[in-house]
């Protein structure tokens, strides 16, 4: 549940999914920056169970997870109801990821190693 603060919040919520440590880390110290408030997850499960997630606007997910994929992850957002935008980042780009991902829904694919103007470039044209 947010804390009342956290309800008059304007700021778009942003999902970031990324098992990696320290780029989970640079990416939610660089939203942060940039006016957004964002959940942070080193998982896809811990992210789909998270109870504040349809409250997101926009969703930042690795490709390769532990727990799984990018794509699956996002399936399973849907599947709760979630309608933000997606951007997927992945250190193993393809057409075919390309064309999976945008059948899944993600607006995007930026490749890793990423571009915080790239990101950010992507989450503004939301």
């Amino acid at each position: 549940m947010s804390s009342p603060s956290e309800a008059h919040d304007l700021r778009p919520l942003v999902l970031l999914v990324e098992d990696e440590d320290s780029v989970r880390r640079s990416l939610q110290l660089f939203l942060t920056g940039r006016g957004y408030r964002v959940r942070a997850f080193s998982a896809a499960a811990s992210a789909i169970a998270d109870p504040t997630c349809n409250e997101a606007a926009l969703l930042v997910a690795d490709y390769r997870l532990p727990d799984g994929d990018g794509i699956a992850l996002l399936a399973g957002l849907r599947g709760r109801g979630w309608a933000g935008r997606a951007v997927l980042v992945t250190a193993f780009p393809s057409e075919q990821l390309s064309r999976n991902a945008q059948s899944a829904g993600y607006a995007t694919v930026i490749e890793k190693p990423l571009r915080h103007q790239d990101l950010l470039s992507s989450l503004v044209a939301a």
